[in-house]
């Protein structure tokens, strides 16, 4: 027997749907603004193992000199990006989401169980649980990467205007370095969301759509027989 359960709540279900898509085209209008100095690669010297986004790539999606417009609209959309992190981050707060979603002392072990279960290198099934410990540490840390994010961006934004913020995060050549790894985090994070998404099916998936999913309700178990003794007369 299947019956509907409440997951997520509809402010959550806001927040998630409007960050996914400012993210995704601030991380676009940030390529926009790399362009002009592209300058981060993997190597030693004058050898270069990997540059991370080579003339072609540009060329392809016609990125090149939009610099202007790129910062245009990658500073519109870090209001929209901090203002919905905010309201998020205080609505979990208020309505006490975040029991949910902080992790505890048992989180990392429960991480690392969850990772050997994706690997079917664990036969249990894990715990049911409305985050586990994965979740409540990926969760978290995107909260993080978010203010790290914006903390970055305003130091090499406005290094004149916060030079206490630029200076703390190590100057401004290291603040931009930090700005493009969490970046690159954003991109790894989306990869392993979707993925893990997708292996979980559409019941979990419509559980960020519609606030429910279906569960199966457990059998009950069956009654023992039990033999009663015969009356004699």
């Amino acid at each position: 027997m299947k019956y509907i359960q409440e997951k997520h709540p509809l402010a959550i279900r806001w927040f998630h749907w409007i960050n996914f898509p400012v993210l995704a085209l601030m991380i676009w209008s940030g390529l926009w603004i790399y362009w002009a100095n592209d300058v981060y690669r993997l190597g030693w010297g004058r050898t270069t193992l990997l540059k991370f986004f080579p003339q072609s790539f540009y060329d392809a999606f016609h990125m090149d000199h939009k610099l202007a417009q790129g910062m245009s609209w990658h500073f519109v959309l870090m209001w929209v990006f901090a203002l919905n992190g905010l309201l998020y981050v205080a609505y979990t707060l208020l309505s006490g989401e975040w029991r949910y979603l902080l992790p505890n002392r048992h989180s990392f072990r429960e991480a690392w169980q969850v990772v050997l279960h994706d690997l079917r290198l664990r036969k249990e099934p894990l715990p049911p649980r409305k985050f586990n410990g994965a979740q409540q540490l990926a969760y978290t840390g995107v909260v993080l990467m978010g203010a790290g994010s914006l903390l970055t961006g305003l130091a090499i934004f406005r290094p004149t205007q916060f030079p206490w913020l630029t200076t703390a995060l190590g100057g401004y050549e290291w603040a931009r370095i930090e700005h493009f790894a969490l970046t690159i985090g954003y991109v790894l994070f989306f990869l392993m969301h979707v993925t893990q998404v997708v292996r979980a099916g559409w019941n979990n998936f419509r559980a960020m759509v519609a606030g429910f999913e279906v569960v199966e309700a457990p059998t009950p178990p069956t009654p023992e027989k039990t033999s009663s003794p015969s009356a004699t007369i």
